[in-house]
């Protein structure tokens, strides 16, 4: 009788351990970090009439408890649209690919853990004004950092800039070369030299040199990097900026990008 009570006991205790163990690691997972960074299309101007936001938000967007954003303040807090609501703050924002980006990857059930999205993007800017030691680039360098505090791996770079780069045909001539030096710097700086990049080549532009943009973006050769292709999406009425479908679907495209760097 003794020896069965014994036993009882001891397979109690192993459950118990098991259960610790298993607790252990999930919470070990730890935060996975993207950082969103770019113009105005990364910063999201989706559902924008008369510069007013619609309000609406598509079911690839829904907020959830898997799924924080880093605000101005550099806290984390539930991501909902618009994530860049207080970084562009100069500029009405509105649906971005982000959500859609978050939600898509929670469904392809990777396993990394809880998302942590840190807004970067300001809109109308060039590429030049991100280059290293500038303040854009000092920001995104900041909040990178302050987005590891407590925990967390940075998983990759969500990259969506270039429409003020068509106006001239200099910038345009120039964009391949800084756009590698930027990627390269940031790489550095974050000490992750094999930093995933996930890019997108433009749908629209401000200017004429669009195509000159769009060979630089789609022929740039660096390592861990992956660039999609917006051309074709829906544009919104101002001719320029994605409508929320639009931007819906290059989140998609870009989840799909960075899962098979997981692959």
């Amino acid at each position: 009788m003794s020896s069965l009570i014994w036993l009882v006991l001891l397979s109690c205790s192993s459950l118990v351990i098991s259960t610790k163990n298993v607790s252990h690691n999930n919470a070990s997972q730890g935060k996975s970090i993207f950082i969103l960074a770019g113009q105005s299309n990364m910063a999201g101007r989706g559902g924008l009439k008369s510069g007013v936001w619609d309000g609406y938000v598509p079911p690839e967007c829904q907020s959830s408890p898997k799924i924080l954003r880093l605000n101005a303040n550099n806290k984390w807090e539930e991501a909902r649209p618009p994530l860049h609501r207080d970084i562009d703050y100069l500029k009405p924002c509105g649906i971005g690919p982000g959500m859609a980006f978050a939600n898509s990857i929670l469904l392809k059930n990777l396993s990394i853990g809880e998302i942590g999205l840190v807004p970067c993007a300001i809109g109308g800017t060039q590429i030049r004004e991100w280059k290293r030691g500038g303040r854009l680039y000092n920001q995104l360098l900041s909040r990178a950092h302050a987005a590891l505090q407590g925990g967390g791996t940075i998983q990759a770079i969500l990259w969506y800039q270039g429409e003020s780069d068509t106006r001239s045909q200099e910038d345009a001539k120039l964009y391949k070369t800084r756009l590698a030096k930027f990627f390269t710097d940031i790489r550095s700086d974050l000490k992750l030299p094999e930093l995933p990049v996930v890019q997108v080549a433009l749908a629209a532009a401000e200017g004429p040199y669009i195509d000159d943009v769009r060979e630089a973006q789609l022929g740039i050769d660096l390592p861990n990097m992956k660039c999609i292709d917006a051309k074709g999406m829906k544009i919104g009425p101002d001719g320029l900026h994605l409508s929320t479908e639009g931007e819906v679907h290059v989140g998609q495209m870009m989840a799909d990008a960075f899962a098979q760097f997981m692959a």
